[in-house]
């Protein structure tokens, strides 16, 4: 897989991946299960640096690749 995102997006992701996870895990908020997952699939897609629905539209955020 070729990286497609850049540093900044990168970043990004695994931030708001992280935000979405903690908001699981609060266990009161109410769209949870919603909330992992995409937390998740953001922050997968921030450390390895490859988001396939940008590969599909053409998009690339990595200006070194």
């Amino acid at each position: 897989m070729e990286r497609n995102e850049g540093k900044t997006d990168r970043l990004l992701r695994v931030v708001v991946g992280l935000v979405l996870i903690g908001l699981w895990a609060l266990k009161d908020f109410r769209y949870e299960l919603l909330a992992l997952l995409i937390g998740l699939v953001l922050l997968i897609t921030g450390i390895t640096g490859f988001c396939g629905i940008y590969r599909l539209l053409g998009i690339s955020t990595c200006r070194e690749c």
